[in-house]
């Protein structure tokens, strides 16, 4: 459902105009800047500071959330209509109240409060902090009064900390010391991979605190095809599925898809003697950037963007808690290893083969329950055309609803030479568990006059 209230909005800004006043106590504030512009190039840069970082794909989306969560909840103190996350997420107790009778800038409050968040959370705090100088003077340019700039400052300060010290809770410090992973010799256990053949990516990840879902548990999919090497069997049709996935007659397109969807935060390219490294955006941070653009297509002011990004990142923590459960239990071989010991040892695949167990595919889960997520607020049929891998100069590629994209998504790990079938195919079927188990239990709106709930 698209919840854009103008009906409400209008009502609202009709009054403040009446009163003289504007949110920020400014009765030019609303003229001056689109208030969702300030969030919007706070989540850019964000997501700039992960790539730099080289985050990996589940810390990245803790990343996300924290900060998101933060200034949904500064900003839901002025829009009635809006129900506190606070009693919705585990062990999130209500952040502290703005006082009565004071003015506040919740704008201001509210990108404080995020970039606080995110600044604590990453390794380049001078990046955030330089950004947060730049973003508070416009505050300032634009005749905010100082008594009410230093008033929104505290109030999103005090947010933040609130934020940060439920953060601290969710196991993920202790999870830093935690065993790495060891390597078997199974033949159907997972092994790293060239070219670097990194150590498994947070083996740990299931004992994350879930943001909504029940426990990493909650969601277990059916387990993946036996291994099982012999000619005529299901296991062996998959891997050979696989191997001949780019000599199909679109193979072109094939390329181009996987290629888009790649999101490798660290892919290290090899020539010689010679190693270099290339950043790229997380497989959450893409559907962040779609979170952003739809946001902005649909004109969604402050308020509605800010629970779009909450409600997505949450979707997408919850999503990789979920995945990566699976992935260390299971512990399935990637094709790449099984191809090269029993059918070609010059295959390789198109993509990078990612350092943590197969099953099940992390874009799948994640894409679905980000779609699940984004078609609950805006719609099915919500047309748009991605240009978040713009910047990598990678083509631009355009779709006719979430659910369409996050198939593509899907199946991009196929043709990337990544995945066996039953991990994109039954990772959708977990994203989508996930992520519609989160649009049930969390109720952000109360429907305005006149309208149908979902």
């Amino acid at each position: 459902m698209n919840k854009k209230h103008s009906t409400y909005s209008a009502r609202w800004l009709l009054w403040l105009l009446i009163l003289g006043l504007g949110s920020c106590g400014n009765p030019n504030w609303r003229e001056d800047a689109d208030q969702a512009e300030y969030l919007h190039r706070s989540m850019k840069q964000l997501t700039d500071v992960i790539v730099h970082d080289i985050f990996s794909p589940p810390v990245a989306s803790r990343i996300y959330a924290y900060p998101s969560i933060a200034a949904y909840e500064v900003l839901q103190h002025e829009h009635p209509d809006y129900r506190p996350l606070a009693g919705q997420l585990h062990e999130l107790d209500p952040v502290p109240q703005p006082e009565e009778g004071q003015e506040y800038c919740y704008p201001l409050a509210a990108v404080h409060a995020f970039l606080t968040v995110g600044k604590a959370l990453i390794f380049s705090e001078d990046s955030i902090a330089a950004f947060q100088d730049q973003l508070y003077s416009e505050f300032k340019d634009i005749g905010l009064p100082g008594a009410v700039y230093d008033r929104s400052m505290a109030y999103g300060q005090a947010v933040a900390e609130h934020i940060l010290a439920w953060s601290a809770k969710d196991h993920y410090k202790e999870t830093r010391s935690y065993p790495k992973y060891s390597i078997t010799e199974d033949p159907d256990k997972w092994k790293p991979t060239p070219p670097d053949y990194m150590d498994g990516i947070e083996p740990h990840w299931r004992d994350i605190r879930t943001f909504v879902l029940d426990s990493a548990t909650q969601f277990v999919p059916p387990p993946p095809t036996p291994f099982d090497l012999s000619q005529d069997s299901p296991f062996y049709e998959e891997v050979m599925e696989v191997y001949s996935a780019l000599q199909a007659e679109d193979q072109e397109e094939r390329k181009e898809i996987a290629r888009f969807w790649d999101c490798n935060p660290y892919v290290s390219t090899h020539a010689g003697h010679v190693m270099f490294a290339s950043k790229k955006i997380t497989p959450g941070g893409h559907w962040i950037g779609i979170t952003a653009l739809t946001a902005r297509q649909a004109d969604s002011d402050l308020m509605e963007s800010a629970e779009a990004y909450a409600m997505v990142s949450v979707a997408l923590a919850d999503a990789f808690i979920s995945c990566w459960d699976e992935k260390y239990r299971s512990n399935l071989i990637r094709p790449e290893t099984v191809i090269n010991v029993y059918v070609d040892e010059d295959w390789r695949p198109l993509l990078q083969t990612p350092p943590f167990p197969e099953y099940t595919s992390g874009h799948s889960v994640i894409s679905r329950s980000a779609a699940i997520t984004l078609t609950h607020l805006y719609g099915d049929g919500f047309s748009f055309t991605d240009t978040v891998e713009d910047e990598y100069g990678l083509p631009i590629r355009s779709f006719n609803s979430f659910l369409e994209a996050s198939e593509e998504a899907a199946m991009s790990r196929l043709y990337g030479g990544i995945h066996y079938m039953p991990a994109i195919r039954n990772g959708v079927a977990q994203g989508e568990k996930v992520g519609k188990f989160i649009v049930r239990q969390v109720v952000t709106h109360e429907p305005a006059m006149g309208e149908k709930a979902d």
